[in-house]
Order: structure tokens, then C-alpha cells, then sequence
């Protein structure tokens, strides 16, 4: 028996390849929606991947099941409450099937969503109990998924709460042992619940042991615990949810129709028109010199998510890149269902140098000299643009607080008259804050190299 995991960081994101070699018969489960490594593996093995399943419909990645499928003639799998564009074969509770001599039994647990489900996977040579659970979004490694995604679609969060305490007591604690294998569809840095493990795997007696959620509790106490003080979702998730549900585009076809290039005629043309145009350049190359109207949201860190949060699915997206980098720029905008892209400038920023008119820059400051700056008499305005949860653990004395995902929408918070020094964690995420301020106007706008770790390295005193 094969099982391997494939871990994409950037999504904190868990996919699955399972395969019996006496048989030459394999799955994926839960796949990215770029399936290269998958086929290779099957390749590599001489194995033939003829299924495909979706433990439910993801909120925060666009799933490869249709990839797989028209590449290989996977049949799709999805819980039997799930309801789709596409044809497939509903997992029901305590059903299954064999993939060679593995045995494959299904649990419908839902309460992340309505359309959950459990996989168990019974190795040939000990078939008595469950050698691995695949979990999707219903436990992680310290956590169990979120009840509240669905609340655009109907659902409450508290009756799915109701089901996924059900879920977890009444079918996969009994259903498993203490030894069996858990694998989740997400570790840390993962919206999709708020404890997540660094862990990718664990086992159900350590589950049993240490997850907050699998501690003996009533009803009542585990429904209050899992609906309170959950990160904000992006605003993609709804989109990505129903996104999975449809027949659409496969990513090899987008990336061939809409990955051309354009000329910065053309660039400034479609700008005019609504088009965004995204910078995935680093912060420091994009804070040297970039087009005037961009955004910044650098490939070296969480991409995908926050051009989610930050970018609109309604109007094209331009992208100006390193040179290079334009189909990774836009393969991982595919992984998020942001389909919506009208290509590249062509030349990157090189397509600028007769035309510094275009051209903007945004300052950057370091910590000691915002130190400096904030004792004199016309101190520039911090503005920290982390989350609630960081804010609450530490901030700078006096710095104004605006997420990041809130941004655009309340600029009008925003003082005038005095610089502006935005300050995040380590510097990622206020690049993107500074180009969306520059954006919209606000051009006396500096960027804290480094953050708050970087105020609190040449402090006096120490962050609040």
C-alpha cells in the first residue's frame, strides 16, 4: 500500500495519493488543482490513478478534480449529500470500495460542511481496524473545521456545529483505534479552523489526548468553543466553495488561453478600462520602482490568499512580474479559482525604461529611524494593519489600526496631513497596505522595513 501526503505550504494545504502496486490501481485524494506531481508519481509507479475524491467542497482552494479527471478518466467521488454540475459517484455513510486489495469505507460527517465526509483506509495486511483516517476539514491535528462557512448558503453556524459534534462522537471516534493515522486536509497558517498543528499527521489517541475539541464535553460547551473567536475569513471563500461545486475550465486551458503577453500600451489600456494590475515582484523590487495604480502582493509569501482577500473577481487581472515568473504568478491564482487574468507586461518593469512618468516608488524607514521620528514634532501616523488577534498581543504606542482585509474600505480612517508608516508583522503584508494607499491616493506613504519584529529589536521599551 502507498499513501503519500503532498504538502503546498503556501495553502497550508494536505492532498493524498493512494495506491496498491500489486494491482497498479491509485486515488488522489483532495488534490491541488495543479496535478503534475500526481501523474508523475503514477507514472513513476506504473500505476493508473482511476478515482479521485473531494472530502467536501473546499472554501480555500479551487480542488483538481476536474483536472484529473479529463486527464485521466478519474472517476470523481464526493459525499452524497454534495450537489454538482459535474457527474460522480456519492460516498454514502458506511459504504465503500476496494482500490486493489486496499478497502476504502466512508463516513458522512458533517459540520464544516453539510457534505463532509471521513475516509477510512484499511491496510491489506492488517485489516482489522483503520490503518489512516483521511479527515478533509473535519479534524485537524489540534483542531476540528470551522462551522461558520456556509452561512452565505444558509447554514448556521451553530446547527452545523450541532452536526460536526455528532460527526466526531458518533462515527470517527468509534469508527478508529488509538493507532490509526490521521490525515488532515490543512496544518497551521490554514483559515479553515483557528488551533491548527505545524503537525501534518497524528493519531487518533493523540487526537483523543490533546485536541481542545475531542475533550469530553457536552453538546453545548463544544458548540460555544468552535464558534467563538475564529479568524476572519476571506471574502474568496464563499466563491471558491461554490467554485468546486461547478463544471468549469481546467487550469492547463486557462493558462493557455490567458497567459500571453501585452504591451504596455495594452497594460495601460485595459487599466483604464477596471483591470487590475497585480506586482508579484518582493516588496523591496517593488518599492525600488513600479508602475503607477499597481498592487503588490509578492509570490514569496501567502500569494494566493491575499490576492483572494484583496483583488476582485469581477475585473481582469494584469500582471507584472520578474522575468520568469509570469505562469507561477498566475498557476497560483488558479489554485484559488482567480481565473479572471488578461495576461502580462510583456518585459516586466524593463517595458518601463523610456517612460518614468509611469513610474512610481514608495519610501521605506527602518525602525531606528522611526524611533527617531516619532519624538519630534510633527511625528509621522503608524498605521498597523495586522489582525485583531496580533494587535491585541503587542502594538506601538499610539499607531492607528486598520487589517489589512479592511483596508480599501475604510481609507476615510485614515488622517491626512502627516506621513504615513505602515507596519505589519515583518514587512510582507505592509507592502500591499502601502501600494493599495499609494493606489488610492494617500502618496505620503513610508513602509517599516522589517515590522514590529524590527521595532521591538532597537527599543527602549518594548511593544505594548
Amino acid at each position: 500500500m502507498i499513501l503519500n501526503q503532498y504538502y503546498l505550504g503556501c495553502l497550508a494545504h494536505a492532498s493524498y495519493f493512494i495506491g496498491d502496486e500489486s494491482s497498479g490501481v491509485a486515488a488522489v485524494v483532495d488534490p491541488q488543482r495543479d496535478i503534475g506531481q500526481y501523474i508523475e508519481e503514477a507514472e513513476a509507479r506504473n500505476m493508473t490513478i482511476g478515482h479521485v475524491f473531494l472530502t467536501h467542497f473546499h472554501a480555500d482552494f479551487a480542488a483538481g478534480h476536474l483536472e484529473l479527471r479529463d486527464r485521466t478518466g478519474a472517476m470523481i467521488h464526493l459525499g452524497a449529500r454534495a450537489q454538482a454540475d459535474y457527474a460522480f459517484e456519492p460516498m454514502k455513510d458506511g459504504g465503500g470500495m476496494n482500490l486493489g486489495r486496499i478497502r476504502l469505507a466512508f463516513l458522512e460527517t458533517p459540520g464544516h460542511s453539510p457534505e463532509s465526509v471521513c475516509i477510512l483506509v484499511f491496510d491489506p495486511e492488517e485489516a482489522a481496524s483503520p490503518y489512516a483516517v483521511l479527515t478533509g476539514d473535519t479534524l485537524f491535528i489540534g483542531d476540528v473545521g470551522r462551522p461558520d462557512l456556509r452561512a452565505a448558503l444558509g447554514w448556521k453556524a451553530s446547527d452545523l456545529a450541532n452536526l460536526l459534534y455528532d460527526s466526531l462522537h458518533g462515527k470517527l471516534i468509534p469508527a478508529t483505534v488509538d493507532e490509526t493515522l490521521v490525515y488532515p486536509a490543512h496544518g497551521a497558517g490554514s483559515l479553515c479552523g483557528k488551533n491548527l498543528s505545524t503537525d501534518t499527521v497524528s493519531t487518533m489517541g493523540d487526537q483523543k489526548k490533546y485536541n481542545y475539541a475531542l475533550q469530553p464535553m457536552d453538546r453545548e460547551t463544544f458548540t460555544r468553543l468552535i464558534t467563538t473567536d475564529q479568524p476572519e475569513a476571506p471574502s474568496y471563500f464563499t466563491y471558491d466553495a461554490a467554485f468546486n461545486a461547478q463544471e468549469h475550465e481546467t487550469l492547463d486551458h486557462l493558462l493557455k488561453r490567458n497567459l500571453h503577453p501585452l504591451t504596455l500600451e495594452e497594460v495601460l489600456r485595459k487599466a483604464g478600462d477596471g483591470a487590475q494590475l497585480l506586482d508579484t515582484r518582493d516588496a523591496s523590487d517593488y518599492e525600488g520602482a513600479h508602475l503607477r495604480g499597481s498592487i503588490n502582493i509578492g509570490l514569496g509569501g501567502q500569494y494566493a490568499s491575499w490576492a483572494g482577500t484583496l483583488l476582485r473577481r469581477d475585473r481582469p487581472i494584469v500582471l507584472i512580474t520578474e522575468s520568469g515568473a509570469e505562469e507561477e504568478s498566475a498557476l497560483r491564482l488558479g489554485r484559488i479559482g482567480f481565473d479572471h487574468i488578461a495576461g502580462y507586461l510583456e518585459g516586466g518593469m524593463h517595458a518601463l525604461d523610456d517612460r518614468p512618468d509611469l513610474l512610481s516608488r514608495t519610501d521605506r524607514i527602518t525602525a531606528a529611524a522611526l524611533r527617531d521620528r516619532l519624538d519630534t514634532e510633527r511625528p509621522p501616523l503608524v498605521l498597523d494593519i495586522r489582525s485583531g488577534q496580533e494587535r491585541a498581543a503587542k502594538s506601538i504606542r499610539g499607531s492607528l489600526h486598520v487589517p489589512l482585509n479592511h483596508l480599501e474600505e475604510r481609507l476615510d480612517e485614515i488622517p491626512t496631513g502627516a506621513t504615513v508608516v505602515v507596519q505589519c508583522a515583518g514587512g510582507y503584508r505592509s507592502a500591499m497596505a502601502a501600494s493599495i494607499l499609494k493606489r488610492n491616493g494617500i502618496a505620503d506613504v513610508m513602509d517599516l522595513v522589517g515590522g514590529l519584529a524590527a521595532w521591538e529589536a532597537v527599543q527602549r521599551e518594548p511593544a505594548e
